[in-house]
């Protein structure tokens, strides 16, 4: 497929220098985000990839890390429901993050943990579907006040996701 073409797999994204939708966010390529229904079809299998993962951690390993001071299997789950959908989910609205941390505070136990994340995600969606092109292409503020289009911040939370697969799968 040539640079530039819509594609109507993955996200309706523009893609840059790359052959095929599929590939694309784990190439680095360029990809734009001009429709909020397509994107969040493809964040939602990128979502599924996530949960299988999680779902091979044994409870009794969840708390487990590799080394003392180093997030927990737990807290990674726990970082990425609360990541998404108080710091992403927010900026989105044009708010400011409201990021809480990680800590079992937010959810302890296996359980309660996924059902944390699974709360978090859909509520983030429901934010995320009130977005328009229009807002897609307005510039909203990181955490450290630095101005990005909305939905290069909302490329950057499915990078931020992927980037822990490849984490958890060494």
């Amino acid at each position: 497929m040539r640079a530039g073409h819509r594609l109507q797999a993955a996200a309706r994204v523009r893609i840059v220098g790359c052959r095929g939708a599929q590939r694309a966010f784990s190439l680095g390529c360029q990809v734009e985000i001009d429709s909020i229904d397509p994107f969040l079809e493809y964040f939602e299998k990128i979502r599924g990839r996530t949960l299988r993962v999680i779902r091979c951690i044994p409870p009794d390993k969840l708390e487990w890390s590799y080394q003392p001071g180093k997030f927990t299997l737990g807290d990674l789950v726990r970082h990425l429901a609360a990541i998404e959908r108080y710091m992403y989910a927010e900026n989105a609205q044009f708010k400011p993050s409201r990021y809480p941390g990680h800590g079992k505070e937010l959810a302890d136990g296996y359980e309660n943990v996924l059902a944390f994340l699974n709360r978090a995600h859909q509520e983030s969606v429901e934010i995320f579907r009130k977005l328009s092109r229009e807002d897609l292409k307005k510039k909203c503020l990181t955490p450290e006040g630095t101005p990005i289009t909305l939905w290069k911040w909302l490329r950057a939370m499915v990078e931020h996701e992927v980037c822990l697969h490849r984490r958890s799968t060494g």
